[in-house]
């Protein structure tokens, strides 16, 4: 669940609030300065476009088409991307050609697999859900060093492509295997070699010959080599389980034990007929998998294992292996309060601590450091010590300090590139938490950061190794995402065309600052918006760690946009505990997921309604997915008096049965079942259970499926309000996961929820 501080929320969810005892100190407005207004007399007209949902669903939320992934060659002269059609997941593998500004098609699935059917192992499948990717045909690809051969894998084959020759007969040369589907395969750093894990172990294959070799062996069903543990994936945005060294003479591979780890089953209810999944999942308090790291030759032989003290740092976050520098790790102790940045010799193995970073809350991950320069002799860190994001450059000799690169209020996020030769760092950076820009900082420390990119809106950048040309990705408010080649004397070499279909209208939505903390607040109206009119509410509501919602980003509004138009008034508030606003705004959550971040969208909500008495906050409805649905249903349940419905769609009901490394770092260990503490007062069904209190409509949607959040926290949610006689309504989506990408089911999904509030706000 836990995502980096400045990605989008693919699966945040949304709230809704109505009513209100919130004082004017606490909003932040003075309700007595509002124009009166005046109740409607009749309920909004809907425009709610009849024919949107379909396009909506059938074109992935209007992501279908775009081009994404963006790599440039070595050299700057090439940008490779992937797109599909308008309305298909099947991507293609494209290039453009930055001193002509053309673009052409290089390679597509059908002519790999001459119009085979793609087939995925359940492995590639976990690890897409992972990644929250939907895509197939050429879902990824790896660049060769050199830039001239490409490493396809497809339906659970490997293939080379001849860059220059894509396309033409000959070009494609599958590299054979039995020893099962590949996962994760790259090139080494020369080229010459490739690594992959098959079922569990590593593999080498010479590019050459594509001879493959068995480089580690299972010793058992619960022992896997080469592939990063659940957490790692899930929690860490760490998907790597093996580092080549430099010079492609050997490999860094991790261990990962999981006979320790309990294990949860997924049967699918619709057929009972077939076995259920099992898979390792460690709960709060209870084992991780056990991972170790072995230094082992590219050509097979005994593994020499790395050792540190793993009792005390159980979680392995980040690797590193550059040219002319140490094996660089970087543990945790499993409070998350404590972490060492390790220096291992590659030869001895001998380690020593570079730095330690310490906060008696939590510390977050930033998995673009350590990046290492000047030959191996320095390297960039990122930390938090100083109460808000701050890029480093230190010494790798002894990890000292040698100066603070980004200025203080500047809004760091995170490293896109590194150009040695200009002496620059490419960095993501805002102090406006809606917004996100390119700057250029330079490695010496002196000038002022170079805003690279201007506008509202949310801004990315992709460069080229020499720092010769680089992809500009812009999502505004105004217009269609837009992607643009640029060439480092800033003249423009073209846009990447974009196959997404438009949208058959904008959102009318608007982003503001509300009440005494100014909240970042997004507000969507109908359409057909009438002054003088009242409207019911709806809260779309994220509100948890590590994500922010409210962007200056047109497509994030387009669905908020249909139910607007169905005669609500749809808002977004991020609160405190989400990041982008320094360290001590999101800290604000320990040891309490709901109580602070509760206080905050409700008197945001109020803030919002006394500036906009067209909200009408005796009709507010709340929903969201994920920490949203958990969010949602707690509003229900907690603020009966402000929020009159809610929509949970996958909740996280019970924090004792999420996973170890999100819940803990916010909660810490749980307390003795029956004892009052962060995990009782953190717990839906602490409140589920409770038959006192005014009863809200609720409607729990959750996927039978799911491996991320477990559909057992549906059924536990659904039997607790059952037990305590509370009324709700319960929608499983059958086969369904964490994500909802099948278009069908969007469809019906979005229709129930939209029925469900028109019928539970209706005066």
């Amino acid at each position: 669940m836990f995502r980096r501080p400045w990605a989008s929320a693919a699966v945040a969810a949304m709230v809704i609030g109505c009513g209100s005892n919130a004082s004017e100190e606490e909003t932040g407005a003075d309700p007595t300065t509002a124009p009166p207004i005046e109740a409607a007399p009749s309920a909004p007209a809907s425009i709610a476009d009849p024919d949107f949902l379909e396009q909506y669903a059938v074109t992935y939320r209007f992501n279908h088409g775009h081009p994404g992934g963006f790599r440039l060659t070595p050299e700057g002269d090439a940008v490779l991307f992937l797109r599909s059609g308008p309305r298909s997941f099947v991507n293609d593998l494209w290039t453009f050609d930055v001193a002509g500004g053309t673009e052409r098609v290089l390679l597509t699935a059908d002519q790999v697999l001459g119009g085979a059917e793609e087939e995925l192992s359940a492995e590639e499948r976990a690890r897409r859900e992972r990644m929250r990717m939907t895509s197939r045909g050429i879902a990824g690809f790896d660049l060769s060093p050199d830039g001239r051969t490409l490493l396809v894998p497809l339906s659970g084959r490997l293939f080379l492509v001849d860059r220059a020759r894509a396309g033409q007969e000959g070009s494609v040369r599958e590299l054979i295997s039995s020893a099962g589907f590949p996962v994760d395969a790259r090139f080494s750093p020369d080229g010459s070699k490739i690594a992959v894990v098959r079922e569990g172990d590593l593999y080498v294959i010479d590019v050459a010959s594509g001879r493959e070799r068995r480089i580690t062996t299972r010793p058992n069903e619960h022992v896997e080599y080469g592939s990063a543990e659940f957490v790692a994936q899930e929690e860490m945005s760490r998907y790597e389980g093996y580092w080549w060294s430099p010079d492609s003479r050997s490999l860094l591979v991790q261990e990962t034990d999981t006979s320790g780890v309990e294990r949860m089953h997924i049967l699918d209810p619709s057929h009972p007929e077939q076995s259920a999944h099992e898979s390792p999942y460690p709960r709060p308090g209870m084992p991780n998998a056990s991972v170790r790291l072995a230094l082992v030759s590219a050509n097979g032989g005994a593994l020499r294992y790395v050792d540190w003290d793993r009792e005390r740092y159980p979680y392995l976050a980040t690797v590193r292996w550059a040219q002319n520098a140490p094996i660089t790790l970087l543990v945790q102790d499993r409070a998350q309060q404590e972490e060492l940045l390790l220096a291992i010799d590659p030869t001895s193995l001998e380690q020593r601590t570079l730095l330690t970073e310490r906060d008696d809350a939590w510390l977050n991950l930033d998995q673009d450091v350590p990046r290492f320069i000047a030959n191996g002799t320095q390297f960039l860190w990122a930390s938090e010590r100083s109460g808000e994001w701050r890029l480093e450059l230190r010494n790798t000799a002894d990890g000292a300090l040698i100066r603070e690169l980004t200025p203080q209020e500047f809004g760091y996020h995170g490293i896109v590139a590194v150009d040695e030769a200009s002496g620059k760092v490419w960095v993501g950076a805002s102090n406006e938490p809606s917004e996100m820009h390119v700057y250029r900082v330079s490695l010496d420390g002196t000038g002022e950061p170079e805003q690279m990119t201007s506008g509202r809106a949310m801004h990315e950048a992709v460069v080229a190794r020499n720092g010769s040309a680089w992809v500009h990705t812009s999502r505004t408010l105004e217009g269609p995402r837009t992607s643009t080649v640029k060439r480092a004397d800033g003249t423009e070499a073209g846009v990447v065309r974009s196959y997404a279909e438009e949208a058959p209208f904008a959102p009318n939505v608007t982003i503001e600052n509300v009440g005494a903390r100014a909240w970042r607040a997004a507000i969507v109206r109908p359409r057909n918006f009438e002054e003088g009119r009242r409207y019911p509410v709806l809260v779309h509501v994220y509100a948890g760690p590590g994500v922010r919602y409210v962007s200056a980003d047109r497509d994030r509004w387009m669905l908020n946009q249909w139910f607007a138009d169905h005669g609500f008034i749809v808002v977004t508030f991020d609160g405190r505990g989400t990041p982008g606003r320094g360290r001590e705004w999101e800290r604000a959550i320990r040891g309490d997921f709901i109580t602070v971040p509760l206080e905050d969208q409700v008197a945001a909500l109020q803030a919002a309604g006394a500036a906009h008495p067209e909200m009408d906050l005796e009709r507010v409805g709340i929903y969201g997915w994920s920490f949203g649905g958990y969010f949602s249903a707690m509003a229900v349940l907690r603020r009966p008096d402000v929020f009159r419905a809610g929509i949970a769609g996958a909740p996280v009901s019970e924090w004792r049965d999420y996973d170890t490394h999100y819940t803990e770092r916010y909660l810490g260990l749980p307390e003795a079942e029956g004892q009052e503490g962060a995990y009782a007062q953190s717990s839906v069904l602490t409140y589920a259970a409770r038959t006192e209190g005014d009863q809200r409509p609720l409607l729990i949607v959750h996927g039978t499926a799911d491996d991320n959040v477990y559909f057992s926290h549906a059924i536990k949610l659904s039997d607790a309000m059952f037990r305590a006689g509370r009324d709700h309504e319960f929608l499983p989506l059958a086969g369904l996961t964490h994500m909802v990408p099948e278009p069908l089911v969007t469809r019906r999904l979005q229709t129930r929820m939209i029925e469900f509030f028109r019928r539970s706000l209706a005066r």
